[in-house]
């Protein structure tokens, strides 16, 4: 129920950003941004750059030639195949930021199942982390120990981690955002995809950050007025 009244409202919210844009088709436009998963559409909303592309895409799907009946039916084989493509991209998304080492192996696992089912995974963290954990525990039976080419290495999986950080640290503090992100970053990385899903553990660390700041000016600006007391 909670997840249902969650979806309603970040499509209330996208309609009300798209209707100025595409006042005539704002429905069917917030219809199909409403298939991507919950997080993809909560940085839309905060990112016009991304909220433009994701329009643009489906202002695409939608300018379609409308011809024979035999030209419908390859539309929607064409469409079924593009859904799916789309579903393997964001699927696979969201797998490589666990950092399994199996990417390619547990996305493909994963799509094996029915669309619909898939579709659920994108929009439900837990139970896709759940079927990520079984997957993990299958490969790992079969002795299938070898990293993915395709995964992200470390450095490159804390940069990744460090642009959405700072992109929602920004929100809350603006002016000491590079300072906060950098201070959020020095802990591992389960923690910091933890608090990218979680607002109020997010918020609490960066409070305990903004508290750790404080104490370290207060004690600089009294070394700068005291130097003796050093």
């Amino acid at each position: 129920m909670g997840d249902e009244e969650d979806l309603e409202v970040l499509g209330e919210q996208l309609y009300d950003l798209i209707y100025p844009k595409h006042t005539e088709i704002a429905g069917k436009l917030t219809g199909m941004l409403l298939e991507l998963p919950a997080p993809v559409l909560t940085q839309i909303q905060q990112d016009e750059t991304m909220l433009t592309e994701a329009l643009e895409k489906a202002l695409s799907a939608l300018q379609l030639p409308q011809d024979t009946s035999n030209t419908r039916m390859s539309m929607e084989e064409d469409e079924a195949s593009a859904s799916s493509d789309s579903l393997g991209e964001q699927l696979f998304e969201l797998v490589d930021t666990y950092n399994t080492g199996h990417t390619q192996k547990i996305t493909g696992m994963l799509l094996e199942q029915h669309k619909e089912t898939v579709q659920h995974l994108l929009s439900e963290p837990t139970l896709l982390e759940e079927q990520l954990n079984l997957a993990l525990k299958t490969l790992h039976e079969l002795g299938v120990d070898e990293t993915d080419v395709s995964d992200s290495s470390d450095a490159d999986d804390t940069e990744k981690l460090g642009e959405k950080l700072f992109l929602l640290v920004q929100e809350m503090d603006a002016a000491h955002a590079n300072d906060i992100t950098g201070m959020l970053l020095e802990m591992d990385t389960v923690a910091l995809r933890q608090m990218l899903s979680n607002h109020t553990m997010l918020e609490g660390a960066v409070k305990k950050a903004q508290a750790a700041l404080d104490s370290l000016w207060i004690q600089e600006e009294k070394e700068a007025t005291n130097p003796n007391d050093v």
